[in-house]
């Protein structure tokens, strides 16, 4: 696939309209207008209609000018009106069997400002959603490909990990990241930087954990007006979970094959109105079906929240996370396809194979608001201290009997410092209204890397064990050799940025936005004492049109621009070539329709196109230079589905189909090759059928398309297709069991690669048993 057809996109996008038109000609209509006592119009309010004389509520969303649209069936309804910071306002309305009516809102302050959500399986199309915009946007309006991990999807799949998400996220595939952290490609880009808490950069390499996160979000595309510098094909946010003002306790004890063993707690508490606390904390020493091959780890995060005032809230939040676990960096490969070995071969010495990270994250955010401005101030403070030991096996000899062996290993401690305000301003010219953002972000990072070689016997850093069996006890001594790096990095950022949501009338939106960042490196070589620095100023438009033929459907376009400095996403490294190289950029593409099909079912599409320039290459007259004249071209397309189809059925996943390769010749690969680890198809889809009141049932499909490990398009990992199943019953109010049964088939699969000769087996068949009690 080297583009992708426009056809099917357009094809899909009018059909939807025109059976939404078709639905709707038949139903009553309210037409009303969400406005705060100055008479600013208040996006994002959530609008219900209960009616009195049956079951199922009606729910939307208010756009950019305050306005919504409800089509109800005849009857007798109560319209409720929520929104954060506000009292809760009511109307009752009587729906005809045709015709439409108009109401408007007026809110008045509230006492306790809540936390804005995102609705999970409800009501998806009436989700809202913040870190895209930075203000409370429906997302069914924002103009990119955005995917929702719920905490229901994470709860009923016993997900604990990032790469446990990504399988659920078209267009996204998880890296193996040497097996020692969280990596991932996104539109064919892979990056281990690209991951933020609560929208803010949180880009050390290290496993996450989920045990605090409310919901994960994935958007797609590059987002530096929001984020920054890097995020060339989306990035990661998590949502961390808030106190709620209400008493609630939750345990879960988890188990199963692998020796699969822990235990998460989330405890709620208010203290009087104004204050409310909330802890959340994890446990977990699981092994592995890789032989010897196991984690430990624990984490714990307790969260303050205040509202001393009528417009004012502030929360504190602290998390500690300690993760040891044995570094394993998979099998090797033979004749161009992962080696023909049992998927539990561990390489090298497990005794001597560790990773450690110990991280420390402390915010604290403040949320004002006066009159129709809102100023918003976060803080966070990160604390990375990360060390790992790793054998790495090679390639095999060419008659497949014994295979090369070396080892390393890398301590890195980071400090992180970033603050961000943002000034939020409602205001309408005539008929048009807009939601203007004005903000800015100064952060710096510290970063220190030391690097040893083994090795083996004291005297040679490669060695030959048996293919079958590459175990070794060989004494290994670990000490630096002429290029391991012994560095001191600083990075110290200054951005300013400002948006305009303007809706022009009910079917027009337009986001305009632009963002300029200065991003200076320093960079000291501790061994020679090479002191470098780079400046870079990065300046990063957004553009997206929105078009709403009819209240249930969003038809967008967007362009966006990103980049990436010449230090790398995790600048561990500046010479005296790379000092001299300007930023990569990254140009975004994108149409899309997002389509609410029924009350609470939501589908989304979209076709992009995403050009990396400014990439590295030869100077074919001079092979000591290097020139920015490569460059590579990703094509995709995407489908996604969330919500329910039948009260009883849920469901969630999505379709994508990507092309990845190299259009003008990079140091790494000649043009025309395919980029590494970006399959041409990816299918995922999760569903739950509610078979009684206490039983529930859900089944899930994996499907990947072949892929090359790397960019050298000389390794293949073989495609597959893997189910799962899984079993929900509530025993009694209180206490909730699930069985989880993952690959259920047992396929051999291999799931992603670091190299040619770092490939990672899949699971096998896998059972993990789940007991939750709330109180």
């Amino acid at each position: 696939m080297r583009s992708v057809s426009l056809s099917a996109f357009f094809a899909l996008a009018f059909t939807c309209l025109a059976a939404t038109a078709s639905a709707d000609q038949s139903l009553f209509t309210l037409h009303g207008i969400v406005r705060d006592t100055t008479g600013a119009p208040i996006g994002g309010a959530r609008v219900t209609a209960a009616p009195e004389a049956a079951t199922g509520t009606v729910s939307t969303v208010s756009d950019q000018r305050g306005e919504f649209s409800l089509a109800l069936d005849p009857g007798r309804y109560t319209i409720t009106v929520a929104v954060a910071g506000f009292d809760d306002a009511s109307q009752r309305i009587v729906a005809g069997r045709t015709g439409d009516a108009s109401r408007a809102f007026v809110m008045q302050l509230a006492g306790i400002l809540e936390s804005v959500d995102v609705t999970a399986g409800r009501d998806p199309g009436a989700a809202i959603i913040s870190s895209a915009t930075k203000t409370p946007t429906p997302l069914r309006d924002v103009p990119q490909a955005v995917t929702v991990v719920t905490k229901e999807l994470i709860r009923d799949q016993l997900m604990t990990s990032m790469a446990d998400v990504i399988q659920y996220v078209p267009g996204v595939t998880s890296h193996q990241g040497e097996n020692n952290r969280d990596q991932m490609i996104m539109r064919g880009n892979s990056s281990s930087a690209d991951f933020f808490v609560n929208g803010v950069r949180d880009d050390a390499q290290y496993y996450r954990d989920l045990y605090n996160v409310a919901r994960i979000e994935a958007l797609k595309g590059p987002n530096a007006m929001m984020f920054g510098r890097g995020g060339a094909g989306g990035v990661i946010n998590r949502v961390t979970k808030d106190p709620e003002f209400r008493s609630f306790r939750e345990v879960l004890l988890q188990g199963g094959s692998h020796g699969d063993r822990r235990v998460a707690a989330d405890l709620d508490q208010p203290i009087g109105s104004t204050v409310a606390v909330r802890l959340n904390a994890m446990s977990e020493r699981s092994d592995s079906f890789r032989n010897d091959v196991g984690l430990d780890r624990w984490g714990v995060t307790p969260t303050l929240t205040v509202t001393p005032g009528r417009a004012t809230r502030m929360t504190f939040r602290y998390e500690h996370l300690h993760d040891t676990r044995v570094a394993d960096r998979g099998i090797t490969s033979f004749h161009g396809r992962p080696a023909d070995v049992d998927i539990a071969t561990f390489y090298g010495d497990p005794d001597q194979s560790a990773v450690r990270s110990t991280v420390g994250l402390a915010s604290a955010v403040l949320e004002q608001r006066v009159g129709r401005t809102t100023i918003r101030n976060q803080t966070l403070f990160g604390d990375y201290d990360r060390f790992y030991q790793n054998f790495v096996p090679g390639a095999p000899a060419a008659d497949g009997a014994r295979v090369a062996l070396t080892a390393y290993n890398n301590a890195s401690v980071r400090r992180n410092l970033f603050n961000q305000t943002d000034v939020t301003f409602a205001v309408s010219t005539g008929a048009v209204a807009h939601m203007l953002l004005a903000g800015a972000e100064v952060g710096h990072q510290r970063t220190d890397n030391f690097r040893n070689t083994g090795f083996f016997n004291n005297a040679t850093t490669s060695i030959l064990v048996p293919f079958s069996n590459p175990l070794t006890t060989m004494p290994v001594t670990f000490r630096q050799n002429a290029t391991d790096a012994d560095n001191n990095v600083r990075t110290n950022v200054t951005a300013m940025y400002a948006q305009d949501q303007i809706a022009i009338d009910h079917h027009v939106q337009v986001l305009a936005g632009l963002r300029v960042d200065r991003f200076d490196l320093q960079y000291h070589n501790n061994r020679n004492g090479d002191a470098l620095q780079r400046i870079d100023r990065l300046v990063s438009p957004r553009l997206g049109l929105v078009y709403k033929p009819v209240a249930p459907v969003s038809l967008y376009g967007n362009y966006t621009v990103t980049a990436l400095p010449s230090s790398g996403d995790q600048f561990s490294a500046l010479t005296t070539i790379t000092q001299q190289v300007e930023p990569e950029k990254f140009r975004n593409y994108e149409l899309g329709a997002k389509w609410d099909v029924v009350r609470d079912l939501s589908v989304t599409t979209a076709v992009y196109r995403l050009d990396r320039t400014n990439t590295r290459a030869l100077d074919p007259n001079d092979p000591t230079r290097i020139v920015q004249t490569g460059s590579q071209r990703t094509n995709g397309y995407e489908i996604g589905v969330n919500g329910r189809v039948t009260p009883a059925w849920r469901i969630a996943g999505g379709y994508a189909a990507q092309d990845a390769f190299v259009t003008r010749a990079t140091i790494a690969a000649r043009a025309g090759a395919e980029v590494g680890q970006v399959p041409r198809h990816t299918l995922s889809l999760w569903n739950t059928y509610q078979l009684h009141p206490r039983v529930a049932a859900a089944a899930g499909l994996l499907y990947r398309s072949d892929m090359f490990a790397t960019i050298d398009n000389t390794v293949t990992l073989p495609g597959y297709v893997r189910g799962d199943l899984a079993a929900y019953l509530t025993l009694a109010r209180p206490l909730r069991l699930q069985v989880n049964v993952e690959n259920v088939l047992n396929a051999r699969y291999y799931i992603n690669a670091d190299s040619n000769t770092n490939i990672s087996p899949g699971l096998p068949r896998t059972v993990r048993v789940g007991l939750t009690t709330t109180f």
